[in-house]
C-alpha cells in the first residue's frame, strides 16, 4: 500500500502538507487513497505517484512519453492486446521482453504476454495517461477505419436502391437500420476513439457536396481527420443520432444530447450537438473526459506569485471570484480545480450549470432546465436556502443571476462564477451594462482572473533558437528592460520542430495564460464611478497586476510556449 510517507522521503511533501492531505482523506470517508488525495490536492505529480508507487512494489518507473520502442519490440504485440491490456513492449533483449504496463502486478496479463510472445516478460510501470497516449502514436487505428469503411461501401454497394436515393426520401426505418448497421456501428466507434487517443476536445462530423469529413479540435485547432465517401453520410449521422438519443426523422431542427462511455478504461461523456446545413445535419461532439477536469490549481499554469494569490482568494469566506474568457479558454477547469481544493467536506458546496459537465463526489450540482422553470436566478434562489458556504454559478448571463449572486456573496457566501470578457478590467464594464449596480459589484467582487489556453512546446522535438529583443518588442511583447541586456540583444527561446509524437504539430498538450485583478479599496472606489475598464486596468497594474501579454511573455522565455503561439492566441 502506497503511504503519504513515501513522498515526505523522497523529498516531494513536506510533513505538514501530509497532514492536510490525511485530514481530507478522513473527511471523504477513507475511499480515496492518500496517494490521490495528494494528486488532486495538486501537491503531487501523478507522474510522482506512480513512480513511487513503483518504488514500493519493487518495479522500475519508465517515462514512457519520453522513450521511443524498438520496432521490433512493437510488433511483438498486436493492436488489439496492446490496447486490451495497456502494455507497450519498448525493449527486446534476447528471450526478455521489457514492457511498460499500468499495472505491472497482474500476473494473469504477465502470464497471457509471455504465452502470446513465448518471451520471458520483465514489467516496468508508466502513468496510464502516458501508456494510452503512446497506444494511439505507436498502434494506430487508422487501418481499422480503412477497414470499417471498405465493410460499409461492400454493404452499400449490394444496396444499389438505397444508396441512389436522396437522403431525404429515405423512412425512419431505413435510417434507424442503416444506424444500426454493423460496419457503421464500427466506424462511429471507431471516430470516437481515435478522438479520445489524440486528446481531442471537440469532433466535428461535416457533410459537403464532395462527401462527409471528420474533423478534431486538439490542443484548440482544427486538424483534419478523415474524409468519408457521401454514401456514408445518411447512415453515420443516423448512428451518432440513435447513440445520443435524438430523434433520427428530424432533419430540419437542431437537436442535442448526450452520449456516455467508458473507453480504455475511463469514463467519458460527449455533449452532442446536430446542426442542419446544406448537404445534411452536421454533427459535433464535445468530449468531456470526467477524470481529466480534477487537476490542482499548481497545474494549471499559474505563475508562483499569481498562484499563492488565487490561492488566498479561494480561503475567503465570502466575496465573488469571477473567472472570465472566451469559450474553451479553460474557465471551468478552473472553476472546478478551486472547488476541488475547497472540497474538504467541511463546507456545503452547491452548483448550478448548464448542463453538469463534470460530477464531483461531495458536491451538490444542479443543472439548468428553463423548460421546468429551473433557470440560473431561479436555481440561485433556491440554493439561498440551503445553508450554503460556497455557491459556483456556471455563468452570469443576465442582471437578475448577476444580482441575486452578488446579494449572496454580501451575506456571506463565497460565489464562483464565468463571464465573456477579454480581460479582467473588462469584466466591470460588462456588468455594468448588463445593469448590475456599480455599488454592487464594488461590494462583492473580490477578484478577477482573464484566462486564456496556449499549446505547450512538445518536449520530444524543442529547439532553441536565437531572436533579438527589438524583433519582439516590433510584436507588441510587453519585455522587461533587464532582459537581453547582458546578451546584448539577443535571446534564446524554443519551438518545437514537428515529431510523431506531437503529429508534427510542434506541440503537445495547452497551458494556462492569466490576469489576474485583485479588487483594492482604490479600484472599488473607481468602480463606484463606473470608470471605464482602460482606468481600472491601469490602476490595477500599478497595483501589480500582470497582464496576460506580461503573462505570456514569462511562458514564452521560460521555454513552455513560443512565440507564434502568443501571438495566435493574445494578440489575434
Amino acid at each position: 500500500m502506497l503511504t503519504g510517507d513515501v513522498f515526505v522521503s523522497e523529498g516531494l511533501i513536506d510533513q505538514g502538507q501530509l497532514d492536510l492531505a490525511v485530514e481530507k482523506h478522513r473527511e471523504l470517508g477513507g475511499q480515496e487513497p492518500i496517494a490521490r488525495v495528494l494528486v488532486s490536492m495538486g501537491l503531487v505529480q501523478e507522474r510522482d505517484r506512480v513512480r513511487c508507487l513503483g518504488k514500493v512494489w519493487g518495479v522500475s518507473f519508465i517515462d514512457i512519453a519520453e522513450v521511443t520502442p524498438q520496432p521490433e519490440a512493437l510488433e511483438l504485440l498486436s493492436p488489439q492486446i496492446a490496447r486490451r491490456f495497456k502494455a507497450i513492449p519498448f525493449q527486446l533483449e534476447g528471450n526478455r521482453l521489457i514492457v511498460a504496463m499500468a499495472n505491472p502486478l497482474d500476473i494473469f496479463v504477465i502470464d497471457e504476454l509471455r504465452l502470446t510472445t513465448g518471451l520471458e516478460i520483465e514489467p516496468m510501470i508508466a502513468v496510464e495517461e502516458d501508456l494510452i497516449a503512446a497506444l494511439s502514436t505507436h498502434y494506430r487505428i487508422d487501418g481499422g477505419v480503412v477497414d470499417a469503411i471498405a465493410g460499409v461501401m461492400k454493404d452499400f454497394d449490394g444496396s444499389v436502391e438505397m444508396a441512389a436515393r436522396d437522403d431525404e426520401e429515405l423512412s425512419e426505418a431505413e435510417l434507424r437500420e442503416m444506424g444500426e448497421d454493423a460496419p457503421i456501428v464500427r466506424l462511429a466507434n471507431l471516430i470516437i476513439s481515435q478522438a479520445v487517443a489524440d486528446k481531442a476536445s471537440d469532433i466535428h462530423i461535416e457533410p459537403h457536396r464532395e462527401g462527409l469529413k471528420v474533423r478534431y479540435r486538439v490542443d484548440g485547432v482544427m486538424l483534419d481527420a478523415m474524409q468519408l465517401p457521401r454514401k456514408v453520410i445518411a447512415p453515420l449521422t443516423s448512428r451518432f443520432k440513435i447513440m445520443s438519443d435524438m430523434d433520427i426523422a428530424e432533419k430540419r431542427m437542431p437537436q442535442d444530447n448526450r452520449i456516455g462511455a467508458v473507453i480504455a478504461g475511463k469514463p467519458f461523456d460527449f455533449r452532442v450537438s446536430s446542426l442542419p446545413v446544406v448537404h445534411g445535419e452536421k454533427i459535433v461532439m464535445r468530449v468531456l473526459d470526467k477524470g481529466g477536469v480534477m487537476v490542482g490549481l499548481s497545474k494549471l499554469g499559474f505563475l508562483p506569485h499569481t498562484l499563492k494569490i488565487v490561492e488566498d482568494m479561494c480561503a475567503k469566506s465570502y466575496g465573488i471570484i469571477l473567472v472570465t474568457g472566451p469559450t474553451g479558454s479553460g474557465k471551468s477547469t478552473t472553476l472546478y480545480s478551486i472547488l476541488n481544493k475547497i472540497n474538504t467536506g467541511s463546507k456545503n458546496i452547491l452548483t448550478i450549470e448548464d448542463p453538469v459537465e463534470y460530477e464531483i463526489a461531495g458536491i451538490n450540482q444542479c443543472g439548468v432546465n428553463v423548460r421546468a422553470g429551473m433557470t440560473f436566478a431561479a436555481g440561485l434562489r433556491a440554493m439561498l436556502r440551503q445553508d450554503p458556504d460556497v455557491i459556483m454559478v456556471g455563468e452570469m448571463r443576465d442582471p437578475e443571476t448577476s444580482t441575486i449572486a452578488m446579494e449572496a456573496a454580501l451575506t456571506g457566501h463565497l460565489v464562483l462564477s464565468t463571464l465573456h470578457t477579454n480581460d479582467a478590467p473588462g469584466a466591470v464594464t460588462r456588468l455594468i451594462e448588463m445593469g448590475v449596480e456599480p455599488f454592487l459589484i464594488s461590494s462583492s467582487v473580490i477578484c478577477v482572473l482573464a484566462q486564456r489556453l496556449v499549446r505547450m512546446i512538445c518536449p520530444n522535438c524543442k529547439e532553441n533558437y536565437h531572436a533579438s529583443r527589438e524583433s519582439l518588442l516590433r510584436y507588441g511583447f510587453p519585455l522587461p528592460e533587464e532582459i537581453g541586456a547582458e546578451t546584448h540583444g539577443e535571446l534564446v527561446l524554443f519551438r518545437g520542430k514537428g515529431c510523431d509524437k506531437c503529429k508534427h504539430t510542434g506541440y503537445r498538450g495547452r497551458t494556462g495564460v492569466h490576469e489576474l485583478m485583485v479588487m483594492a479599496d482604490d479600484l472599488r472606489d473607481k468602480v463606484l464611478e463606473s470608470a471605464p475598464s482602460h482606468v481600472l486596468r491601469a490602476m490595477a497594474m500599478a497595483n501589480g497586476m500582470r497582464t496576460l501579454q506580461m503573462d505570456a511573455v514569462q511562458k514564452v522565455l521560460s521555454g513552455v510556449t513560443s512565440v507564434d503561439e502568443v501571438l495566435r492566441v493574445i494578440y489575434a
